[in-house]
């Protein structure tokens, strides 16, 4: 697939401005591009759990969205979307429906995807619904309160996991939810983030988007007020998450793993955790073992993708 920066950048926005998103928001960012993949002439119906984004662009009789959208409970994105997409399939089969070409997309943040929505995803995951589902995972419950989910990661200082004389932050390693989607053998799954100008993620948008069956992507969408970064680093944020290997871009197709970049030089871990607050008890003096662990995790993660790979 071929990309123009320029071009996808003039597209018409599908999410409009002027809704209640921080500045700076990587959920944000990860809609608009998400929403760039869908063909001039097609409409999508969103599905968006309950989180930052939801609360932010829809607030009845207020919305954002322009496209058909409907706001679903933490718990059931994944199967709300199945249900609309099957109503849609009947009545096309009836002759009910006109030519438009619909796609059905669902967002969700970390908390409704990683956790409280995994068994309505993974039902959809399994049917193999005609459908996307767009995880934008900022690493925490950031709505609420910035409360650690399984998507957070190690040692970061979240409200329920804080950093003190008696914690490190959170003790567990990340869920490796990319994977967990992969084993369930379905056409499409791919991690992204903001890098390259947006290509990465736009052509695997794209991909997921137009291609038959259940797909998912896994974007990280970094959140200033939850990371603690400054706003405007977003874009080195992410570029360092890729260039560590914290956040490798790949995308597993039919069942076979694709490696779509690797780093020429592979950056240490503390590069991507340092211009974050959430990590800045890791560089006291004494707590040089934290680091090391978690570079020896990402190491591991890393070499596990490699040569899922290579086979």
């Amino acid at each position: 697939m071929s990309y123009n920066f320029k071009e996808t950048m003039n597209k018409p926005e599908r999410l409009a401005p002027g809704h209640r998103m921080c500045a700076g928001c990587g959920g944000t960012i990860a809609v608009r591009n998400v929403l760039r993949g869908i063909h001039e002439g097609d409409k999508a119906v969103i599905g968006n759990a309950t989180g930052c984004l939801e609360v932010s662009t829809f607030t009845y009789p207020y919305t954002a969205w322009e496209d058909s959208y409907i706001h679903n409970a933490f718990e059931n994105a994944g199967a709300t979307l199945s249900g609309v997409e099957g109503a849609y399939k009947a009545l096309k089969r009836k002759g009910k429906l006109q030519d438009t070409n619909y796609k059905f997309i669902t967002f969700g943040g970390d908390g409704g995807t990683y956790d409280i929505g995994l068994q309505s995803l993974s039902g959809a995951m399994e049917r193999n619904q005609d459908l996307v589902y767009v995880c934008y995972d900022n690493g925490a419950y950031m709505n609420t309160g910035i409360q650690r989910s399984s998507a957070t990661p190690m040692y970061a200082d979240t409200t329920t996991t804080p950093v003190g004389s008696e914690s490190n932050g959170k003790p567990q390693n990340r869920k490796d939810l990319a994977s967990v989607i992969a084993a369930h053998d379905i056409p499409y799954v791919a991690q992204t983030t903001f890098v390259q100008n947006f290509k990465d993620l736009h052509i695997k948008s794209e991909k997921a988007i137009y291609t038959p069956g259940a797909a998912f992507l896994n974007i990280m969408a970094p959140c200033p007020r939850g990371w603690r970064y400054n706003t405007p680093d977003i874009m080195e944020i992410c570029k360092l998450g890729v260039e560590t290997c914290y956040w490798p871009l790949f995308e597993v197709v039919e069942g076979k793993w694709i490696l779509n970049y690797e780093p020429k030089k592979k950056l240490p871990i503390e590069d991507f955790l340092r211009p974050q607050g959430r990590f800045k008890h890791l560089f006291k003096k004494g707590n040089e073992d934290l680091l090391e662990a978690f570079q020896k995790e990402v190491d591991r993660r890393w070499e596990d993708l490699l040569f899922r790979c290579s086979r």
